[in-house]
């Protein structure tokens, strides 16, 4: 899991909470400062999400290659 992804949920948590406290209060600053957090850390995980796929895509590509490679190699022997 790329380290965005977890900061970005972390973000994303605590920009809710002060969003949710704003909302108690009724301090309208509070609740903007909440939901820039929430909105930037929802943004923040989708680069990870991004990352983690992009990661996963060049993974399989390298394994499928790998696996292309042995079978050449069987078939020289």
């Amino acid at each position: 899991m790329d380290k965005d992804r977890v900061k970005g949920k972390m973000e994303e948590v605590g920009g809710r909470i002060e969003r949710q406290t704003g909302e108690w209060t009724g301090n309208p600053k509070t609740q903007a400062k909440g939901l820039k957090k929430e909105v930037k850390g929802k943004a923040r995980n989708a680069v990870g999400q991004v990352k983690d796929a992009a990661r996963d895509a060049l993974d399989r590509n390298k394994d499928e290659r790998d696996i292309d490679d042995m079978d050449r190699e069987r078939g020289a022997a």
